[in-house]
């Protein structure tokens, strides 16, 4: 169930070490809203389901909090970022859809 959507701009980063894990910081008004309204739902790890789109391809997956930056990071597969042309720095358009 779909109770909140939140679209932005951001741009990928590469998380350093040898996993090479892509992101997305969540920017921090949005991040902030996502804790005042459902902080008190979170997983493990104090993550949230969503479901994110970016281009014309959607996945599911979870947003996961970022104590340093106080923003929450959106993982981004390969296949998405192949299919959808992302790369590190060129900014995207996120449409992320809370699945609490």
């Amino acid at each position: 169930m779909h109770v909140a959507e939140f679209t932005f701009k951001a741009k990928p980063w590469v998380y350093p070490g040898q996993a090479a894990w892509h992101f997305v910081s969540v920017p921090k008004k949005e991040s902030a809203r996502i804790k005042a309204l459902f902080g008190g739902l979170q997983r493990g790890f104090g993550s949230f389901p969503v479901t994110v789109s970016i281009g014309k391809t959607t996945w599911l997956t979870s947003i996961f909090p970022d104590p340093k930056t106080g923003t929450y990071l959106l993982p981004v597969k390969a296949a998405v970022r192949k299919k959808e042309g992302v790369v590190e720095g060129k900014a995207v358009s996120v449409t992320l859809a809370m699945r609490v």
